[in-house]
């Protein structure tokens, strides 16, 4: 990591970033299993290198497993209850809650050397969850799941940002983290290059042409509009009633669509810009 400036707070953060990027060693230098070279690092306000109270206030899933593999399910979770400071009883009775959350429920009681993929990454995440934690750190926890397993996880994911938890979940996969949330920080090379709302990214890009499509009855008197205002690259027709302009101006592009609709000289039912999404957005950011 090389000059990382960044600030996360409640709700659902997602850190993206190709395979080798830097986010796997963002989330050790938060859990103190890194000593920053340089610089601070706080979370809720205590140095993860030197406080033991970070362990408290947080929950990780790491990439990568590390199980007692002879161990049920449930007693991994009880044994990592027991770690965080809780008697039998209440450990036990943590550990069931955690499990059932993260819909494990049926396979508890079966050694952990019999899971799959997904079962194991569910149960990585109740261990997380077990002390109640009120922040979560989460690297690439959809990895292994099928597509239920996705869904599940998003919604839980979701459930754990509503209740005021902060999560920072890693992940190669850009549209499911799209999916999740618009707050999110790009990170490539083990520099941020930036962060923020995926909107708000999107305006940093300067002089990247927009791609603006337009649904109308009449797409060629649009796109004789269009085509006569400086800022527009290129417009086509990709098939009948739409338009595709591309433009540095989308602002200038909105204010015509809408002049000439409310003087009648032509109808646009539907407008979309194509690639407002985080694909574009990271293309655009990675360029060398």
């Amino acid at each position: 990591m090389n000059q990382v400036s960044l600030r996360i707070g409640p709700g659902i953060t997602g850190l993206l970033g190709p395979n080798g990027a830097g986010k796997s060693t963002l989330l050790k230098l938060l859990t103190g299993q890194l000593k920053p070279g340089s610089g601070t690092v706080r979370v809720a306000g205590h140095d993860p290198w030197r406080s033991p109270d970070v362990f408290r206030l947080t929950g990780y899933c790491p990439d990568t497993d590390s199980f007692y593999e002879e161990l049920s399910g449930l007693d991994f979770i009880v044994l990592m209850s027991r770690l965080a400071g809780m008697g039998p009883a209440e450990g036990r009775r943590r550990a069931q809650e955690a499990i059932e959350r993260v819909g494990m429920a049926p396979h508890m009681n079966r050694r952990i050397r019999g899971y799959s993929k997904g079962m194991r990454q569910r149960i990585k995440l109740a261990a997380a969850l077990v002390h109640d934690p009120t922040v979560l750190l989460l690297d690439e926890p959809l990895n292994g799941l099928d597509v239920i397993g996705r869904r599940d996880f998003l919604r839980l994911f979701r459930a754990l940002g509503a209740e005021g938890r902060t999560l920072l979940v890693s992940s190669h996969i850009l549209h499911e983290i799209e999916s999740l949330t618009q707050d999110i920080a790009l990170i490539h090379h083990g520099r941020v290059l930036a962060d923020g709302a995926i909107g708000e990214i999107r305006l940093l890009i300067e002089n990247q042409p927009l791609t603006l499509q337009m649904t109308t009855p009449k797409p060629r008197e649009v796109g004789r509009e269009l085509a006569a205002m400086e800022h527009i690259y290129s417009v086509t027709y990709p098939e009948p009633g739409l338009v595709v302009a591309r433009t540095v101006r989308p602002d200038a592009v909105y204010e015509a669509l809408q002049a000439g609709a409310m003087e009648g000289r032509f109808e646009v039912n539907g407008l979309l810009a194509l690639d407002d999404n985080l694909d574009a957005v990271f293309s655009y950011l990675v360029k060398e």
